[in-house]
């Protein structure tokens, strides 16, 4: 399998598929492929698992596209402005991710929820309880808001975050939620009540775009029903 990830603001994944080969998206996330490239839809796993890939912000059905003869392409675009990121993840690597950023990823790929067991990150990590924890053999691909700005951190380090500019992290960062310190910072800072702490070891994906945040501004512009 190879694959080029071109464009800027709205990026576009092409993939290219030997004979056998195969990837699984969420159903419609295909945007155009060769006709030796053959589909299936299913709940790829059973109902449970479909179910569980429902709170992570996936849909019920997962589509498999897989080569039927020589050479396929395929290409898989962003539903928002922002970056794919690609992973090549060994047998048991894993990365976790936000609710809705899986794109595609091969076959041998699983991804599941991940439940965040803090109930303070649950209620106000802006995510809500369910993140997507995406394992490997193989590559995997995840869709990312805005602009991206990675950090390594180390044994120790931590970084304070607003909870909607978290893209990725790999597992061994540990994400709680904390209080914004003072009432006045609370009520007037527009930061909201709680931020985000990420602590190393392990790299961390930032957006730059949330959608909430992003949604919020479209939904000032727009008429409003009286």
């Amino acid at each position: 399998m190879d694959f080029k990830i071109r464009g800027t603001t709205l990026p576009i994944l092409d993939v290219q598929l030997g004979p056998g080969e195969s990837m699984y998206t969420q159903a419609g996330g295909m945007a155009w492929k060769s006709p030796n490239i053959s589909m299936q839809t299913n709940t790829k796993g059973g109902l449970i698992k479909g179910l569980n890939r429902l709170l992570s912000g996936e849909s019920l059905f997962m589509t498999t596209y897989t080569c039927d003869s020589t050479q396929g392409i395929i290409s898989f675009c962003t539903d928002f402005p922002g970056k794919i990121l690609s992973f090549d993840l060994s047998e048991g690597q894993s990365i976790i991710a936000q609710k809705g950023a899986f794109l595609v990823a091969e076959s041998s790929v699983n991804m599941k929820t991940e439940i965040v067991k803090k109930l303070g990150a649950g209620f106000f990590g802006g995510e809500g309880f369910f993140l997507q924890r995406i394992s490997g053999p193989g590559k995997a691909f995840l869709e990312i808001a805005g602009e991206i700005t990675e950090y390594d951190l180390e044994e120790g380090q931590t970084l304070q975050v607003d909870p909607g500019y978290i893209g990725a992290f790999e597992p061994t960062v540990k994400y709680e939620i904390q209080k914004v310190p003072g009432i006045k910072n609370m009520l007037l800072s527009g930061e909201g009540f709680f931020l985000a702490t990420l602590h190393g070891p392990g790299k961390v994906y930032l957006q730059s775009m949330p959608m909430q945040k992003l949604a919020n501004v479209i939904n000032y512009y727009l008429p409003q029903r009286k």
